[in-house]
């Protein structure tokens, strides 16, 4: 049951960077693609009935943490306070950038929220690809199961290690450039006209420095974390995953080159799903790695909940997933089509 939960918890995690991280994309890229007020407006349109309801994801994947595995979850939000709260300030700098931009109609007013959304589009993925790069480095978790993480230290993956080194730091660069590819491919599918063309001229070379990056930080994964790649010659089940990555990241070119925008996004989706996926099960059972004793990590068996517990929230989870599911697909239908910008004074 711990198998299935660590399982459980991977997807929902890998569904909220895919469908938040196009957000994070498409607002990264905005101030570029989009040069106009009505421009502007029109990529917050291609979002805006969409990004709200993908951070639940965060919270869903938060609440299930807690239920399944509560001392990682207390041990993480310990141990990363500092970079949570960066993390939470983002979040809100987002929604608020969104909303409020339009509010008022004036030239430097709107210009303030589109650069706060940038910004804040910009740093996320690549605090998010720092925190995954801690999980696979491995953190200062002590023999009670708890750390206390500076946010750096002299940057090298040795002990004593910080939230940000060269390997965590470099995560976090290919999460940003993966996002941004992924988030162009998502506006080459949603909008049209000038918005459309400059997302696809920035597609392109965005995906070049994916590709190159992603040789980098598995010579870089491989250096940091051997043990990984061990795991990963003796697992069906990430060879498996690595070849829907595979799979997306050709997906990612045919959809260029036969002009099919919904093809390459779904590729890039389900390039970013492969690859998380795919280090979850290399991972396996280990959820924080401890860098000081290894007996003293935190893994599937030794944190998680009762059985009892486990099976309960199992049969609740059966029901609500696909109820989950069947909304982002009506939601999904329900704004299908290329966007269009409404009158001045309605929506964004």
């Amino acid at each position: 049951m711990q198998g299935i939960w660590f399982g459980v918890v991977s997807v929902m995690l890998a569904f909220y960077v895919v469908l938040d991280g196009f957000d994070f994309g498409a607002g990264g890229l905005h101030l570029f693609v989009a040069k106009t007020n009505d421009e502007r407006r029109a990529v917050l349109g291609a979002i805006g009935p969409l990004w709200d309801g993908n951070e639940v994801w965060l919270l869903a994947a938060g609440g299930t943490l807690l239920m399944t595995f509560p001392p990682v979850l207390t041990a993480g939000l310990s141990g990363f306070y500092l970079a949570i709260f960066v993390v939470l300030w983002l979040l809100l700098l987002r929604g608020i950038s969104i909303e409020f931009r339009s509010h008022v109609q004036d030239g430097l007013w709107r210009a303030f929220w589109d650069a706060t959304f940038a910004f804040s589009s910009l740093l996320l993925p690549v605090l998010l690809g720092a925190a995954l790069g801690n999980v696979v480095r491995g953190v200062p978790v002590d023999a009670h199961g708890e750390f206390n993480i500076p946010l750096f230290t002299h940057f090298s993956t040795s002990n004593p290690v910080g939230i940000l080194d060269w390997y965590t730091i470099l995560m976090g660069l290919f999460a940003l450039v993966t996002l941004l590819g992924h988030g162009a491919l998502f506006l080459i599918w949603k909008t049209q006209g000038p918005v459309q063309d400059r997302s696809r001229r920035a597609a392109r070379p965005l995906w070049a420095i994916v590709t190159l990056l992603w040789i980098l930080t598995t010579v870089g994964t491989g250096w940091v974390q051997p043990v990984l790649f061990k795991a990963f010659l003796h697992s069906p089940l990430a060879w498996g995953l690595m070849a829907v990555s595979l799979a997306g990241w050709a997906a990612i070119g045919l959809g260029f080159a036969r002009s099919r925008p919904l093809q390459a996004f779904l590729g890039s989706s389900a390039f970013i799903v492969g690859l998380l996926a795919t280090t979850a099960a290399c991972l396996f059972p280990v959820m924080l790695r401890s860098t000081l004793n290894a007996d003293w990590s935190l893994t599937a068996h030794n944190a998680s909940s009762a059985a009892y517990g486990l099976k309960a929230g199992m049969g609740w989870w059966i029901v609500a997933f696909p109820l989950v599911l069947g909304y982002f697909a009506f939601l999904f239908w329900m704004h299908r089509g290329k966007v269009s910008v409404p009158p001045e004074g309605e929506g964004y």
